[in-house]
């Protein structure tokens, strides 16, 4: 897709006037506006790739003016920029460490850190001195995709000269920091004396094997500068042919719900091996472009080229795991074939491991050997049938990495067609994968105690399903609602945060339930946790009961957990290997799925009081209750060895759609108490709320070492304690 200049005059002096009225200068308003025109485009920047500038003059408490460089802080995102997020930096002291023959990079940041305006503002960009060095009020820098394709050529000087002639300097690859600074400002004033003899002036600066800068006198002639050359390399590429060498495929591919828990299962036991965390979560990406690249037979020699850019390596690592092509769906051979992939899988995570930890020893020697190793885990996943998959920490962080998966795939496809990929080599990459700037973060972050789990709440859109989803959402955990309300589960989905997915489907129908299981797998790689709490009341004596409605309370109450409860134990399976790998003979080596612990999973339901201490005229709903507690027992009992553990809520008197205000009126009235007692009418004296349910389940589900255990959130009732 071209990249387009979206500058808007009107636009920009409404931004003027939006900022100016917190009393921001006008300079840094447009300076806040083109940044963020540049980070809506993934064509040019990505997640907190890139860089903007302005110089310009801010007075100090004597009310003297102080010539400044307000450059992008660490942190901030393009796309999402605001003037706070371009902190000033006194300019004549970075100026003069031009002067100085080597800075290191913690120095550099100490220095630059000093001289901020504000001591609270976050630390400049490690490219504040490249800014500072150049002389112009406006400077941009982008990752663009075109631009790339151009400058990781083996030739890339002499294509991009050919490009651009002599409007652009250009700077041979070197490390972001003093030594880029000091070598950019070198090369843009020799390019911009010879410009001047010609009567030109310059319009940017091409970094070699990565990225692109632009500069003006003020923000719209930097922007549509970066614009022009970006758009000139994107014509430049118009006129190559792509040749697409596919290879053997099956006809129909296994499905990525069948592979994606196989995969997320070989990293959790490559994860264990080396002691690092187990759960990560997977981002499919089947584009025609990610597709390209992954069912292309050259897949295995690109992948070993490097990455698009060097900072992209901080997320991607080096290279993609590259793994055979998927299996056939289906057919005699389906089974078997499927048993092969897996066992292939484990192989290619486990020699993947191995290559990348040969890789820190060789470059970590290099360097002196002080660099503290990153885990080994590979960040993108290459499948031919399937697509690239991002792998991170949480579903943003794999979102993320997907996303320069495709950059990556879409800069090497576009470099391929023009000549070859050819970006920075291994010592480059090593040296930017373990910058001394990333090395100080380890260690730093705290996760919250759900990070990293999958969890799948039913009935997702009611009161109490609603509240659960949110609690575990705030433990940290990725979120799925299902309901057969569309959407409220889409309304309560929004509410859990940018990644959460919303699913409809009627629990009561197995087919429908596998389809949603699968669309989650599809979005996040694996389940790790079911909160089956999707149930509603029948009510009647029971000696007068209609067969249908006690037929269709156990459909619901106790079949529906079961087909939620079968399909959520089929995933937790195929993570663990389940039936694509059996133990090593006596005196065989084992493989990595039969001797690593299960990463298992929990089952999670709401039986409500009615199981223990059943009521009047309510036999439809808890004798299909009792059922459900028996349910739980059973899958705590055959689970256990998996490491599959089940455990109940017991609550009583919610507020929710099974307990309205109408309900509640009733009962009060009936017992001749306000309404607030009647919530109230339990040993505590205090009505129990969703909320509190909800921090039940979010407690069961943190307690590793109980299976089979029922909590009993009803502020106290003797009648149904457990014991």
């Amino acid at each position: 897709m071209a990249v387009l200049n979206r500058w808007s005059d009107a636009d920009a002096q409404a931004a003027v006037a939006h900022y100016g009225a917190g009393g921001v200068s006008e300079a840094l308003a447009l300076r806040t506006y083109s940044a963020r025109l540049l980070g809506a485009d993934p064509e040019l920047v990505l997640h907190g790739g890139g860089n903007t500038s302005l110089k310009t003059s801010v007075t100090d408490l004597l009310g003297d003016p102080i010539a400044v460089l307000c450059v992008k802080g660490s942190g901030w995102d393009l796309a999402t920029i605001e003037p706070p997020g371009h902190p000033a930096v006194q300019l004549e002291p970075l100026l003069r460490l031009r002067a100085l023959p080597s800075l290191s990079d913690e120095d550099m940041v100490a220095a630059q850190r000093r001289h901020l305006m504000d001591p609270a503002a976050p630390n400049p960009s490690v490219e504040a001195l490249l800014h500072a060095f150049l002389p112009h009020a406006f400077i941009d820098h982008t990752h663009a995709v075109a631009l790339l394709a151009l400058a990781d050529q083996l030739d890339a000087e002499a294509v991009c000269r050919r490009v651009y002639g002599e409007r652009v300097a250009i700077v041979p690859y070197v490390m972001p920091g003093f030594a880029l600074a000091k070598a950019a400002a070198e090369a843009y004033e020799a390019a911009a004396a010879s410009a001047a003899v010609r009567g030109q002036e310059l319009e940017g600066m091409v970094l070699l094997q990565h990225g692109l800068f632009s500069f003006g006198a003020t923000a719209k002639q930097s922007y549509e500068r970066m614009i022009g050359l970006v758009g000139e390399a994107e014509r430049a590429l118009s006129h190559s042919e792509r040749l697409f060498q596919p290879c053997a495929l099956p006809s129909r591919p296994a499905p990525a719900a069948a592979l994606l828990p196989l995969v997320r299962g070989a990293l959790s036991r490559a994860a264990e091996r080396q002691g690092c965390a187990r759960r990560w979560l997977l981002d499919l990406r089947q584009t025609a472009t990610a597709l390209a690249v992954a069912n292309d037979q050259r897949l295995g020699n690109w992948a070993g080229r490097g990455v698009a850019t060097p900072d992209h390596v901080i997320r991607t690592k080096a290279q993609p795991l590259v793994l055979p092509p998927a299996p056939p769906a289906q057919g005699p051979e389906a089974g078997p074939a499927l048993q092969a992939w897996a066992a292939q899988l484990e192989a290619a995570m486990q020699a993947y491991v191995d290559d990348y930890q040969s890789y820190v020893q060789r470059q970590n020697g290099r360097v002196g050997g002080h660099k503290t190793p990153l885990d080994p885990l590979p960040r993108v996943i290459a499948i031919p049938g399937l697509g690239l998959v991002g792998v991170g920490a949480s579903a943003s962080a794999a979102a993320v990495t997907a996303d320069i998966a495709e950059a990556w795939a879409q800069t090497l496809l576009a470099a391929e067609a023009l000549g070859r990929f050819q970006p920075v080599g291994e010592d480059d990459t090593f040296d930017m994968e373990y910058w001394s700037l990333e090395q100080a973060k380890l260690g730093k972050g705290k996760e919250l105690p759900l990070a990293r789990h999958v969890v799948l709440v039913t009935g997702g859109a009611g009161g109490i399903g609603a509240a659960i989803a949110r609690a575990f959402a705030a433990a940290g955990a990725e979120v799925a609602v299902l309901d057969r309300d569309a959407e409220g589960a889409a309304a309560v989905a929004a509410s859990c945060g940018k990644r959460a997915l919303a699913l409809t489907a009627d629990v009561t129908a197995p087919v429908q339930v596998r389809a949603a299981i699968d669309q989650l797998v599809n979005r996040f790689g694996g389940l790790d946790l079911v909160v089956s709490n999707a149930g509603a009341a029948w009510s009647g004596p029971i000696a007068t009961l209609d067969d249908a409605d006690l037929r269709a309370s156990f459909d619901l109450n106790f079949f529906a957990h079961q087909h939620v409860a079968q399909a959520a134990v089929a995933v937790f399976r195929a993570q663990d290997g389940a039936g694509l790998t059996t133990p090593a003979a006596p005196g065989d080596p084992a493989t990595p799925a039969a001797t690593a612990a299960p990463l298992g999973g929990q089952l999670l339901f709401n039986v409500s009081k009615q199981a223990l201490n059943p009521g009047p005229n309510f036999g439809a709903y808890g004798i299909a209750k009792a059922a459900l507690l028996a349910l739980m027992r059973q899958y705590a009992l055959e689970g256990g060895a998996e490491r599959i553990r089940a455990n109940a809520i017991n609550a009583d008197r919610i507020r929710s759609g099974l307990l309205d205000d109408a309900m509640i009126r009733a009962r009060s009235t009936a017992r001749g108490v306000s309404e607030a007692a009647y919530m109230g009418g339990n040993l505590l004296g205090q009505e129990v709320s969703a909320a509190d349910v909800a921090g039940a389940f979010v407690a069961l589900a943190r307690l590793e070492r109980s299976t089979g255990a029922v909590l009993t959130v009803d502020g106290g009732n003797v009648a149904a304690m457990v014991r």
